[in-house]
């Protein structure tokens, strides 16, 4: 059962982080540890028209933590809240509820369906989306003015 886990798919995608590193003047900066492993996954943000136009990350966790956060990277460019939410929710209930994996550009999430056996590895898995919603989240939030969206603009 721990060969399902440590695939060579996935430890290849651990091994080689997309956007690994700092932006130098990011709309945002998140930082989210798991209590239980103490995985530490940093994001930097800059959010153009509502989308992630830029995108970097500093992650010290298990291979399971690094894979996550490699999904995130190589697409998390052109997502927006929305898409970073729904991926974040259902990357969460495929991992708790065993739910299938969420659809679009964060497909490749599939790979850690069989993480939903471990729950102590849930947090350290979740935690790069769990960063990077927050940090778009700030940058949207704060580019209009506390709204999340532009309904009730005026």
């Amino acid at each position: 059962m721990i060969d399902d886990l440590y695939s060579a798919r996935l430890l290849k995608l651990a091994a080689n982080m997309p956007r690994a590193g700092r932006l130098p003047a990011p709309d945002a900066t998140v930082e989210k540890v798991a209590k239980l492993c103490g995985s530490r996954v940093l994001v930097d943000v800059v959010v153009e028209d509502g989308r992630v136009a830029d995108f970097a990350q500093e992650v010290k966790a298990c291979a399971l933590g690094q894979a996550s956060a490699a999904v995130l990277g190589a697409h998390v460019v052109g997502a927006s809240l929305a898409e970073l939410e729904m991926a974040r929710d259902g990357f969460r209930a495929m991992l708790k509820d065993g739910a299938n994996a969420p659809d679009g550009r964060f497909s490749d999430l599939a790979m850690l369906a069989p993480v939903k056996d471990y729950p102590a590895r849930h947090a350290s898995t979740l935690l790069a989306f769990e960063a990077a919603t927050e940090a778009v989240r700030q940058a949207v939030t704060s580019a209009t003015g506390g709204r999340t969206s532009p309904a009730g603009a005026a």
